[in-house]
């Protein structure tokens, strides 16, 4: 087997991340993950897609439950990049996924800050998995917009 760590499957988040950076997006990418099977890898294409919904995590949410037939991921686990923003932590509460493991933190518009407690005590929250590399993709990006 591959590896079935939350690094290994950060660097598979990290991956999508690329993608949304080489398409000019905000490079935040997303998997989710079954045991030890991916159901579904995303990145962030609000602008490709003219959508303010077309975040990462909300596409491989909508894609996982496609994979699998439910609207529910009880036992499935989110990786993403960034910490998410409300409306995603809304769209995994409502997946009922079993974890959500995030790389960096977003004191802007992350859940955080805006509701810290969207998440009920059954679903699994961890931060800080490959932080560094989540953080410098994003500073990556915000330094070529700026010039």
């Amino acid at each position: 087997m591959h590896g079935t760590t939350d690094e290994f499957y950060m660097k598979e988040a990290l991956k999508q991340a690329k993608i949304a950076l080489d398409n000019n997006e905000v490079p935040i990418g997303a998997v989710i993950v079954l045991g030890d099977r991916i159901l579904a890898k995303a990145h962030n294409q609000t602008e490709l897609l003219n959508d303010p919904t077309a975040h990462a995590e909300m596409l491989a949410i909508t894609a996982a439950c496609n994979t699998i037939g439910s609207r529910h991921l009880h036992k499935c686990t989110l990786y993403v990049t960034v910490e998410p923003c409300i409306m995603c932590a809304g769209a995994s509460f409502w997946a009922q996924l079993g974890r959500v493991v995030f790389g960096a933190s977003d004191n802007k518009k992350g859940y955080t800050t805006l509701n810290p407690n969207i998440f009920p005590a059954k679903i699994k929250v961890e931060q800080g998995i490959l932080e560094e590399e989540c953080t410098s993709i994003l500073d990556v990006f915000f330094k070529q917009i700026r010039k």
